[in-house]
């Protein structure tokens, strides 16, 4: 499919991101002004909604696919990633490398193996249900700028994904992945400091993203074909959330066709394959737990660094 045939809106993406960013940056001071839980968690939800739509945003501009200016497309990747909170590049390399890792041994949540634990199996599924896998992510800022060194396979040995992610980050990142962290820790005690949100209002409010986030990262693979294009689904919410979201829930499609932009996902394929079921549903349906499994599927990318 020629890329050529899709062109990139670019100034449509550049509006929305910048819509997006100052919605979040509203949200954050209106959770400095609420008194009320009631209220503090209308904010958190707004938040999560929003964010997700930004973190849709943000995937575009992981595939080079938010602007066709690449120095507008990182910078303005970046800036959306400050609101994660998480460094563009590191999150950049874990979303591309998902793409050559999916469906394999290497990334197969959904199932464990001879001679792995069941009950970190479990941990792990249920950590990405419930926001743990998120708060992992934002904890890697710290990691970035205190203890670099720790992101590296040798340090994963204990979790073959967290081991395989590690192997595909490219070196020549890792000071730009430090130098984002550092603004990513900049920007929030300022934020905070600004609009007087006290700590605990923030960390509800990011809450509201971080969880929903999560329980939607493996969403669309569970159970799947065991391959790397194929294993995924297109899903589906609400008309105007999906709209919201950027038709990031039509999933199969933008693995199948990951270098065209969101906005012709919708129309790319057609056949009972691509037929959209209810996301909620298949998000229950994860809460069932990880299977055991004999069949391997071997990543044929393994080692292979993100350029």
């Amino acid at each position: 499919m020629r890329r050529e045939a899709y062109p990139i809106p670019g100034r449509l993406n550049l509006v929305i991101a910048a819509l997006q960013l100052a919605t979040l940056v509203s949200l954050l001071w209106v959770a400095g002004q609420v008194q009320s839980w009631g209220m503090l968690a209308l904010v958190a939800l707004g938040y999560g909604l929003v964010m997700n739509s930004t973190y849709a945003m943000l995937h575009e501009a992981e595939h080079n696919l938010l602007h066709p200016n690449k120095k507008v497309n990182e910078f303005t990747g970046a800036t959306l990633a400050l609101f994660f909170p998480a460094p563009f590049h590191l999150l950049r390399q874990g979303h591309l490398g998902h793409h050559i890792r999916n469906r394999s041994d290497d990334e197969a949540f959904d199932f464990y193996f001879e001679g792995e634990s069941r009950v970190w199996k479990y941990l792990q599924l249920y950590g990405i249900l419930t926001g743990l896998f998120w708060l992992v992510i934002v904890l890697s800022n710290l990691i970035a700028v205190l203890a670099p060194s720790l992101l590296k396979a040798k340090h994963a040995t204990f979790d073959r994904p967290t081991a395989a992610l590690l192997e595909t980050l490219n070196p020549k990142y890792h000071r730009l992945i430090q130098i984002e962290a550092v603004a990513v820790i900049l920007l929030h005690a300022s934020l905070i400091l600004l609009f007087a949100v006290p700590l605990l209002h923030y960390a509800i409010v990011l809450s509201g993203f971080g969880i929903i986030w999560s329980a939607l990262q493996y969403v669309h693979h569970f159970g799947t074909e065991r391959d790397v294009q194929m294993g995924a689904r297109n899903l589906k919410t609400f008309f105007l959330v999906d709209l919201l979201w950027l038709n990031h829930n039509w999933h199969l499609n933008h693995h199948l066709t990951p270098t065209i932009s969101w906005v012709y996902l919708p129309f790319l394929h057609s056949g009972e394959e691509f037929e959209r079921s209810s996301l909620l549903l298949a998000y229950l349906r994860m809460w069932r737990g990880p299977r055991f499994t004999t069949e391997r599927v071997q990543n044929r990318y393994a080692g292979k660094i993100i350029k």
